[in-house]
C-alpha cells in the first residue's frame, strides 16, 4: 500500500502522535448505507478511508455521501504507518472481518517496539434478532438452483421428512436433550423454508417465505387481543378463551371436528376429538362397540379430560418398556445358562 508520506514510520519519536486506527464492521443482513450515526461521523472525520474489496456493497453508498474510498490491502506496519502524526485511517472490513490484519496489529503491538496507535473496532450496522434467518433463506435458494436432488423435489415428495422430523423433534423434547433440540428445531425450520421456497415457483398460486411468515404475524397478533389490543386476560385460561373466540370467527367452521387431521397418530386423534367436544360443551357418547380400537378410543379420551397426553403417555410407558428389555438383554449375555432357547426375529 502507497499509504502515506514516507517520513511517517513505525516507532518515529516519542513526540510523533501515533493516531487512530477503526475497524468499520458492518451486516450484510442489514441493508447497505443504513450506518450507525457513530459510524458516518467516523467516516466523515477521516483523514483515510480504506477497503480491501472493491465490490464492497457500502462502497457506492460511502462515495455518495461523498466519502473518498480507496481500495487496498494494508498490512499492520501500512496501517501504523498511515496514522503516524495523529491522522486517523477508517478500514471498512470486508466480510471475513480482516483476521489477518488483526493478528498483525496484535503481534505489532506485543513486540514493544512499536509506538501503536490507538485501535477502535466499531460497529456499523447489527443484526436484528432472527437476522441469521435470512441467510438461511438465502442458503435454500442457492440449493434449490444449483443442487441436482433439491432441485427436483416436490411439496409430495418431501411430507415424509417433515413428519419424520417432527417426531424427532418431540423425541428431543422428551429426552432433555438441549442440543439435540436445538438442531431438530433446526430440521423442523429448513422443512418450512424449504416449501416455502419450492412454492415460490408455482405457476398459478406462488408464494414465498415472506409471505408465510406475514400469515403467521397477522394470526398471532389477532389471536392475541390481550398482547396487541385492548382486550385483558391474566391467567392461561383466559387466554385461550381469547384464541378459541378468534379462531372460530376466522373459520367459521360448521363443525369441531373441521380442522383435525385424520392422518395423525390415533391417539392423538381421540384425544384431539375429545378436547374439541369438551370445550364446546358437546355431551357425545362413546362408541359401545367392542373392540380393541373402542377400548383404546375410551382410554385416550379418559386421559384427555384429565389433561394428560395419550400419545406422550405411551412413548414414556414404551421407552420405560425398552429399557426393561435391555436389562433382560444385557443379564441373558451376563448368564451363560440364559443364552439356550431364546426366540429370534426373522
Amino acid at each position: 500500500m502507497n499509504a502515506t508520506s514516507p517520513e511517517a514510520t513505525p516507532g518515529a519519536g516519542p513526540d510523533t502522535a501515533p493516531g487512530r486506527i477503526v475497524l468499520l464492521t458492518t451486516s450484510h443482513r442489514v441493508a447497505p448505507g443504513l450506518l450507525s450515526w457513530p459510524a458516518w461521523q467516523a467516516l466523515h472525520a477521516a483523514d483515510r478511508v480504506l477497503c480491501a474489496d472493491a465490490a464492497h456493497p457500502q462502497l457506492p453508498y460511502l462515495r455518495e455521501a461523498g466519502i473518498a474510498v480507496d481500495q487496498a490491502s494494508p498490512t499492520a506496519e501500512d496501517l501504523v504507518r498511515a496514522c503516524a502524526g495523529g491522522r486517523t485511517v477508517v478500514l471498512v472490513a470486508t466480510g471475513e472481518g480482516e483476521p489477518a490484519l488483526t493478528d498483525g496489529l496484535a503481534r505489532l503491538a506485543g513486540s514493544g517496539r512499536v509506538r501503536m496507535p490507538e485501535l477502535e473496532l466499531l460497529p456499523a450496522s447489527y443484526d436484528l434478532p432472527g437476522a441469521r434467518l435470512l441467510d438461511l433463506v438465502q442458503v435454500m435458494d442457492r440449493i434449490r438452483a444449483e443442487c441436482p436432488w433439491s432441485s427436483q423435489q416436490t411439496h409430495q415428495g418431501l411430507a415424509k421428512y417433515g413428519i419424520e422430523e417432527a417426531y424427532e423433534l418431540v423425541e428431543a423434547i422428551e429426552d432433555g436433550d438441549r442440543e439435540e433440540l436445538r438442531e431438530e428445531l433446526g430440521d423442523v425450520l429448513l422443512q418450512v423454508v424449504f416449501h416455502a421456497r419450492i412454492a415460490e415457483e408455482h405457476p398459478e398460486e406462488p408464494f414465498s417465505v415472506d409471505d408465510v411468515a406475514g400469515g403467521i404475524v397477522a394470526k398471532l397478533i389477532h389471536r392475541h387481543p390481550h398482547v396487541f389490543g385492548d382486550a385483558t386476560a391474566t391467567t392461561p385460561e383466559e387466554v385461550k378463551e381469547h384464541w378459541l373466540r378468534t379462531k372460530a370467527a376466522e373459520k367459521q367452521r360448521t363443525s369441531v371436528t373441521e380442522g383435525i387431521p385424520l392422518g395423525q397418530p390415533g391417539l392423538a386423534l381421540a384425544a384431539k376429538l375429545a378436547s374439541r367436544v369438551r370445550t364446546a360443551g358437546l355431551d357425545v357418547p362413546l362408541p359401545r362397540t367392542e373392540g380393541i380400537g373402542y377400548e383404546l378410543l375410551e382410554l385416550a379420551v379418559r386421559a384427555e379430560a384429565q389433561g394428560v397426553d395419550p400419545e406422550a403417555a405411551l412413548r414414556a410407558a414404551a421407552r420405560a418398556y425398552r429399557d426393561a428389555i435391555r436389562q433382560t438383554e444385557t443379564a441373558r449375555r451376563t448368564d451363560p445358562a440364559g443364552q439356550q432357547g431364546g426366540a429370534q426375529d426373522t
